[in-house]
């Protein structure tokens, strides 16, 4: 890969001033403030202070970092910004989708300090452009203590089976437990909530298991083709899943209502990431939690998903583009930097150079995980940008409503597959 050794240079000296002990004199009286827009909600805090402790340490350089995430059409609003002139300098792809949507002002990242210490960068034609925020990934996360009370080993959940035969245990001891519904599943476009369910619950059917890197179902998806006997099986467990949830938090539910519950005991199934990990701690969470898989056939299957699930990317277009990549580089490359990623903001490193392991339990498990292999792929990043929300996410809602009429979920997720290649 050809490297452009003049902005490595230019980025290291950069990211070297930033916290090598103490302010440096200027070399310019001008200021600079470079503005971030970025959609995870859940690191809202941490990326905050970082930015404000880089901004401190770097003279004449100031970080704003904007935050729009949790459902809300972050795409819809960027679009909004392009239209008044108002980029921001870095911001937020989550693939191809995006990556198409937005190529005219994305600028290249090839020959930035960071590229070689990572194999998750965002490429396109043999081109660096996307900077990885973390590595993150989900199964169907349990309290640990709620399936002991209930006689439930969660090793044995590898079908979906084995899910039916616990979701009906825990909702036949549900007062003895404590708990409100067996799982906290969300599905509601009201709520914000479409991405849980046509995104991240979506995803099992494109690559449950099949090898990680096995995209043909979604390569078959994106020609207007579904495989029916795989969608299927893929329905009956998502038909489960609505059936044992929390049906207030399923229909109108926010994320901090699916978390919360999870959080406080009263539900003993949380379908959501490690992302969640800085949300547990917030909120004292001491119980033990794990992942289970999101075994929706009755192969057995132990997998959990994993993923590099967005990327920054520089506005090419803006003036401040060797500081945007400055910035970035700081997270990757200095301590300050890798302590935010894991020790603040709770995330799985994207880059190999960082020794710290992050305490949640969750992003443990997904570091256990991936040690051990056999884990599934996340491809909603091939779809064309706003098919999750606009294409998908109303069917799942309106499946949600009705949960008895499994075949006209199936019909209606055939149409929308079939749709894809208009988009």
């Amino acid at each position: 890969m050809k490297k452009k050794i003049a902005v490595v240079l230019f980025s290291v000296l950069l990211v070297t001033s930033v916290f090598a002990g103490g302010a440096q004199e200027a070399a310019s009286s001008d200021k600079t403030t470079v503005k971030m827009f970025h959609l995870k909600v859940e690191i809202k805090d941490a990326l905050d202070e970082y930015a404000a402790q880089y901004s401190a340490a770097t003279p004449g350089v100031t970080v704003e970092v904007e935050t729009l995430g949790g459902g809300a059409d972050y795409g819809g609003a960027l679009k909004a910004k392009a239209q008044a002139g108002d980029m921001p300098d870095i911001f937020q792809i989550e693939g191809l989708g995006g990556y198409n949507v937005w190529k005219d002002y994305i600028a290249s990242m090839e020959g930035e300090p960071w590229v070689d210490d990572t194999d998750l960068e965002f490429v396109v034609d043999g081109t660096v452009y996307g900077f990885p925020v973390a590595i993150e990934g989900y199964g169907l996360a349990y309290n640990a203590e709620i399936l002991a009370k209930a006689g439930i080993d969660p090793s044995t959940l590898t079908t979906r089976d084995a899910y039916e035969k616990a979701f009906k245990t825990l909702e036949a001891k549900k007062a003895e437990l404590g708990i409100d519904a067996p799982v906290a599943m969300a599905a509601s476009l009201a709520g914000g909530m479409w991405w849980v369910a046509a995104q991240h619950n979506l995803a099992v059917y494109w690559g449950g298991g099949l090898d990680f890197t096995d995209t043909s179902v979604i390569e078959d998806a994106l020609k207007g083709k579904m495989d029916e006997a795989r969608f299927t099986e893929y329905a009956k467990y998502v038909q489960l899943l609505f059936k044992y949830a929390d049906q207030n938090i399923l229909l109108n539910g926010s994320y901090d209502d699916q978390v919360g519950s999870f959080a406080q005991g009263k539900t003993a199934f949380l379908h959501q990431g490690n992302w969640v990990d800085p949300n547990m701690a917030q909120m004292g969470v001491t119980f033990k939690m794990g992942y289970a898989p999101h075994a929706f056939t009755n192969t057995p299957q132990t997998g959990l998903y994993l993923f590099a699930p967005s990327w920054y990317v520089v506005n090419a277009q803006s003036p401040r583009v060797e500081e945007a990549k400055a910035f970035l580089a700081s997270m990757a490359t200095t301590a300050e930097g890798h302590d935010y990623i894991v020790n603040k903001a709770g995330m799985i490193p994207a880059f190999k150079s960082v020794t710290l392991k992050p305490s949640g339990q969750l992003s443990q498990a997904l570091m256990e995980a991936n040690a051990k292999g056999g884990n599934y792929g996340v491809f909603f990043g091939m779809l064309p940008d706003g098919a999750g929300q606009n294409v998908f996410g109303p069917v799942y809602d309106l499946f949600a409503q009705n949960q008895n009429n499994l075949n006209q979920f199936i019909s209606d997720m055939k149409a929308a597959i079939a749709s894809l290649p208009t988009m």
